[in-house]
């Protein structure tokens, strides 16, 4: 990619976690120097004016229209999955409360026998959990890769036509060094509406006020908690 006049800071959101390397290496250009000033008609230079934009790319990877499609597939995929945790979860819980409420009427064996019963559906969900976990993760990580490389041409294209020195990214506060900024400078919208023109996807309606971005939810349910340990016979 070549940036000649723009200098993108990929701060905020880690975007060696949103981006893959490849893309990191098209946004990673050496900062551009700034445009040679008229001299004036006094022999001293004009100042140079540098017009700065802020961006929250996180946000506008999620908003765009290819976003939301593509992350409502993503979770209608991970549902059932969802279900299926939910299911062992609610299965082991179970199998725990009768445990504690029976104990004491149980034999040794009785108990030893349901607490490895419980042991083992204990790890499996936990495997299950963290498979979907991993495995949602990867796909959403897919998503804004593939995303996100198309979405920095465009902000490429958009800081070059309105003559922005540099874009900072505000996805992550915790690294942003942007504490303030006008709202003339955020254009967050304005490169999600550029993106949406550059990518159009069917059937998409033309929203008349655009909700807050939101990422569809990773398998939620949890692993119980430890299984109870049987009590050693007397």
């Amino acid at each position: 990619m070549n940036i000649a006049k723009i200098q993108i800071l990929a701060l905020g959101f880690g975007l060696s976690t949103v981006f893959s390397p490849a893309v990191l290496a098209q946004a990673a250009a050496a900062p551009a120097s700034a445009p040679a000033a008229s001299p004036a008609a006094s022999g001293t230079a004009a100042p140079v004016v540098t017009k700065i934009a802020v961006v929250n790319i996180q946000d506008a990877i999620l908003a765009t229209e290819e976003g939301k499609k593509e992350f409502d597939v993503l979770q209608q995929k991970f549902t059932p999955k969802q279900a299926e945790l939910k299911g062992l979860n609610d299965e082991v819980e179970k199998l725990k409360k009768d445990y504690q409420a029976q104990g004491d009427k149980l034999s040794d064996d009785e108990r030893n026998t349901r607490a490895k019963t419980i042991d083992t559906k204990q790890k499996a969900l936990q495997r299950n959990y963290e498979d979907a976990q991993a495995e949602f993760q990867q796909a959403e990580q897919d998503v804004v890769n593939r995303i996100g490389a198309k979405m920095l041409k465009t902000l490429e294209k958009y800081a070059q036509a309105n003559s922005y020195s540099i874009v900072l990214d505000v996805s992550n506060p915790q690294t942003s060094p942007v504490l303030w900024a006008t709202q003339g400078n955020v254009i967050t919208k304005e490169l999600v509406d550029a993106y949406n023109a550059e990518n159009p996807v069917a059937g998409a309606a033309k929203p008349a006020a655009s909700a807050p971005a939101t990422r569809p939810a990773a398998p939620a349910t949890r692993p119980a908690g430890p299984a109870p340990t049987p009590k050693k016979p007397q």
